[in-house]
């Protein structure tokens, strides 16, 4: 058998039953999420733009936008472990500092990292804004903020659990298999929706006076 005929026989492609399936339930997360964001302007709406901005000086920006960045550019480092499983290279063939010969366990564990650093992150503008006064029972806004908010910060410990089981099977595996890689693949669906969810939540709540 030739090389280019093993090299084919051994590329992965886009998992299509498996991708079905992981879209339509990403479908409904986003019919939760769009509740959601229908309770938030709704409730805007009913309070008035000057109640509202009353509660919104409260949040911090700019540690906002540094925390939302951080989310996003770990939807990169998640598609170069992405590349890396379709490759079945499961982890890195040079050192850790030569991040071009990274494996999926290294991609994948950064952005596990990033991950975890944007959640350490809204527990920390969390706990400011109750010391503000701000809870999800003071106000209206208190409510729809830490709700939608709140839920979202669950979906995305949801993911880190998803990359830590990821990077562990693959550890502990003696070969990377396809359904390893197909795994890999249908998490990194579900951290780009997440990120995706992320940046239109913050546009609405955080830049949208």
């Amino acid at each position: 058998m030739s090389s280019t005929s093993v090299s084919a026989h051994h590329k992965i492609t886009r998992p299509n039953a498996v991708a079905v399936g992981t879209i339509v339930w990403l479908s409904s997360e986003l019919m939760f999420f769009a509740a959601l964001f229908a309770i938030y302007f709704t409730t805007r709406g009913v309070q008035g733009p000057k109640i509202w901005l009353e509660s919104n000086h409260l949040l911090n920006i700019p540690f906002a936008a540094a925390n939302t960045t951080v989310l996003v550019l770990s939807s990169v480092t998640c598609q170069f472990g992405v590349f890396a499983a379709e490759r079945f290279q499961s982890r890195k063939t040079g050192k850790m500092y030569q991040i071009n010969k990274w494996g999926m366990r290294e991609w994948f564990s950064l952005t596990f990292l990033m991950g975890a650093f944007f959640v350490a992150g809204q527990i920390y503008e969390y706990a400011s804004l109750v010391h503000e006064g701000l809870t999800l029972s003071s106000t209206a806004y208190g409510s729809v903020f830490f709700i939608a908010t709140g839920f979202h910060g669950l979906h995305v410990t949801g993911g880190l659990i998803a990359f830590l089981i990821v990077i562990v099977r693959v550890a502990k595996a003696r070969r990377f298999t396809h359904g390893q890689a197909t795994t890999a693949i249908v998490v990194s669906y579900y951290w780009h929706f997440v990120d995706v969810v992320w940046i239109a939540l913050f546009s609405a709540i955080y830049l949208i006076k």
